[in-house]
């Protein structure tokens, strides 16, 4: 009979997911801290804004080369390299503010090499989950792992805003770097099974162009999985355009204040989505998850873009950011349960490198189509005022309003297209779940 991972391996997963939650707040912390000092000292959108490019491009860029050390690598020696360099990264900011040096480029720099270090940290971790976890608790242990992002999301900013005041920026980040080793002592504390070959049996003996194209080449090979990663690839795109948009929108009928209010109930909304997974575990079909959260999250867009006021906004916000979890949750536990454990680092490393890959063309599209197109569409004297307007509005920031009516939309389009594509709807049946040996039979039973 095939081995099934024993109730001790939920335990190790239990252990090495409080580290990285930990982690994740703590990172969370400096990200908001650092923010705010690099607006604070030079006043420009723009600077602020490559903070976030340079957290993004190196999780693109590195993500192949992540994959094969991933699969190549004790996994758990993988994180703890990733946290322990992360970690050093960080130390090097509070190092340059004690010494009086901190400039913005210092900022750039160590957050890219934050990100880099990050890039073998999440396919390593889902790749671990998934040798740890059972498949029937897959949902509930990726819904875990959102739990962690999503209290980051919302504990962090508060937090930090706090404790800039008391600490200053240096405690702020030293406190980053105390989560780092917490993670580090987390992964020393247990041990983690190493898959043994299913499907690359002679790895070493392969060129390294074949390991890093090894990840795509197996998704196309499979169109389920193919069909899938391009919807959300498409979906990704399409929050990344409302992403960048929905601040200035907010901000152009009501104050900060209320801003804030907002940004917190989305991130109550994650939070509450995230605890919903790591109770309920998601649909028996995970891809009716997927789909139907992503169908959710799109009809919320449109709601969010109808009309200026909080109420519908607000729910629109919570709305979407609950299916975050929903959708994350349900489509990594089909990853994990069909893709074989020797390969996941190169398959992961490339689904995060697709998916991440649409939100720079997101952002960089977003600003201008915003200021160029669509709001002067919906200005006082705009030539959509007479019609549009009459139901979204007209005015300052009604033209992103009806970006994001489109974008849901188009979420709604994309959704329904998706589910009738067969290799995607049936990706469950038509996909074999993978086979599962491992090295170390110390958690393992037989079944």
């Amino acid at each position: 009979m095939a081995p099934r991972v024993s109730s001790r391996g939920m335990t190790t997963f239990t252990i090495v997911w409080l580290g990285q939650a930990v982690s994740l707040v703590g990172s969370g912390l400096t990200s908001f801290a650092l923010g705010v000092w690099t607006f604070q000292r030079t006043g420009s959108a723009t600077q602020f804004a490559l903070i976030g490019l340079c957290a993004v491009l190196p999780r693109v860029v590195l993500s192949p080369f992540a994959g094969v050390v991933v699969d190549r690598w004790d996994r758990r020696w993988v994180m703890i390299a990733g946290d322990a360099g992360a970690g050093l990264s960080t130390l090097m900011v509070v190092l340059l503010i004690f010494s009086g040096r901190l400039e913005t480029w210092h900022i750039y720099l160590l957050t890219a090499a934050n990100a880099a270090f990050g890039t073998v940290q999440w396919p390593a971790f889902m790749a671990v989950t998934s040798l740890l976890v059972p498949k029937e608790h897959l949902g509930r242990a990726n819904g875990l792992a959102q739990f962690g992002q999503a209290a980051s999301e919302i504990l962090a900013p508060a937090l930090a805003g706090v404790l800039v005041g008391t600490i200053q920026l240096k405690g702020v980040i030293l406190i980053d770097v105390a989560t780092f080793f917490f993670a580090v002592v987390t992964l020393l504390l247990v041990r983690l099974p190493r898959p043994e070959p299913v499907l690359d049996s002679t790895p070493k003996q392969e060129s390294l162009w074949h390991n890093l194209t090894f990840g795509w080449k197996y998704i196309i090979a499979r169109p389920g999985l193919m069909g899938l990663l391009a919807f959300l690839a498409v979906v990704n795109f399409l929050w990344g355009m409302v992403g960048a948009t929905i601040t200035p929108m907010i901000l152009s009928w009501t104050s900060s204040d209320v801003l804030g209010y907002i940004i917190s109930i989305a991130g109550i909304g994650m939070l509450t989505g995230s605890l919903v997974m790591s109770v309920w575990g998601g649909p028996q079909r995970r891809i009716q998850g997927v789909l139907y959260g992503e169908l959710l999250s799109g009809l919320c867009f449109v709601l969010i873009g109808l009309r200026p006021s909080f109420w519908p906004v607000a729910l629109g916000v919570f709305g979407s950011h609950l299916s975050i979890a929903i959708v994350y949750g349900s489509n990594q536990s089909i990853w994990q349960a069909k893709v074989e454990p020797d390969v996941q680092g190169r398959v992961f490393a490339t689904q995060q490198m697709v998916a991440r890959a649409a939100a720079p063309l997101a952002y960089l599209l977003a600003g201008p189509l915003a200021d160029r197109v669509f709001n002067p569409l919906l200005a006082a004297s705009g030539p959509l005022v007479n019609n549009v307007g009459q139901i979204l509005g007209s005015g300052p920031g009604r033209g992103i309003g009806l970006i994001f009516v489109i974008m849901g939309l188009a979420k709604v389009a994309v959704t329904l297209v998706a589910r009738s594509n067969p290799h995607v709807r049936d990706i469950e049946d038509e996909l074999p779940d993978a086979t599962l040996s491992l090295s170390d039979p110390f958690f393992c039973t037989d079944a």
